[in-house]
């Protein structure tokens, strides 16, 4: 009987509270409180945070001379491809969960030492002065100063250039010849540009509904709208273990009753195709039970 007054006072203490403000137990239908009549409906809003990566091949404007001049093969066109590298699922009002202002914001990130963006410079470094040369030779003379460059560097380490560098002045010296390398070296080789961008999407489960389309991906395309075919199904799978909190109903003895919505403890697990991306637990109403509960006559 004492545990049953306990646990009667705990819920008392929700009662006022929504589904926002508990999310394990909440107040269902209507009653009054501080005078006012207030109908409570008990509902979990879930958020879905889905990362994914961008890797874009950007082809050097001699990518067709870099097997004849330097020996190696680079990518003659140009291409992107995508991936997903990270999700988290989390309620919508967690205040531990970051605003949509708040998600990371994108990023980029370029695999040369010059690179800025996905862009060549307008003007090559190659370029010495403003005779226009066909493509062929203009990579030619590019490779050519690319052997010059390392020519310079292994006279700079092992001594037989320079005689008075050394320390942080031949450091330096060494890195400047490393840039005007990878400046060369990416007019035949190209860029590898990499982005990341974080989405979220908002689901709001259905009593007895345990499946969920979230969007699609494509390894082509990325992330897409639900309705787009032409992406394999990203879904939401809601499993409910039992209820999230503790409650005992009341008995058939007792008449002062209040009613609950207990939230099922619920395994949600995001998939792409057959790759698990995410798996958390949380308190689902929508998955739960309805429960009377006894609660202390008011004097």
């Amino acid at each position: 009987m004492k545990r049953n007054l306990f646990l009667a006072a705990l819920l008392c203490l929700a009662v006022g509270a929504s589904a926002q403000e508990n999310p394990r137990i909440a107040r269902l239908g209507a009653y009054e409180q501080d005078g006012r009549l207030t109908v409570g409906q008990p509902r979990t809003t879930l958020a879905v945070d889905i990362t994914q990566e961008r890797e874009q091949i950007v082809c050097g404007p001699y990518a067709r001379y870099a097997q004849k001049y330097l020996g190696v093969r680079a990518p003659l066109t140009d291409k992107s491809s995508y991936a997903l590298v990270g999700a988290r699922i989390a309620l919508a009002d967690d205040a531990r969960l970051m605003a949509p202002a708040e998600l990371p914001a994108a990023e980029q990130r370029v695999e040369s030492f010059r690179s800025e963006g996905d862009r060549f410079a307008r003007l090559a470094p190659d370029r010495t002065s403003a005779t226009m040369l066909p493509l062929e030779e203009a990579a030619r003379e590019a490779a050519a100063t690319i052997f010059s460059l390392r020519r310079h560097r292994m006279e700079l380490i092992t001594g037989e250039a320079g005689e008075n560098v050394f320390g942080a002045g031949l450091e330096s010296a060494l890195e400047r010849i490393d840039r005007l390398e990878q400046s060369y070296l990416e007019l035949f080789l190209g860029r590898q540009v990499v982005s990341v961008q974080t989405r979220r999407y908002i689901v709001v489960p259905q009593e007895g509904k345990q499946q969920y389309v979230v969007c699609r991906f494509s390894p082509q395309d990325g992330l897409l709208p639900e309705d787009d075919l032409s992406g394999d199904l990203v879904s939401l799978r809601l499993e409910p273990e039992g209820d999230a909190a503790a409650v005992t109903p009341a008995g058939p003895k007792q008449t002062n009753r209040e009613t609950f919505r207990v939230a099922a403890s619920t395994v949600c697990t995001l998939m792409a195709g057959n790759r698990e991306l995410a798996r958390t637990i949380l308190p689902v109403f929508e998955l739960g039970r309805t429960v009377e509960v006894a609660v202390p006559r008011r004097r």
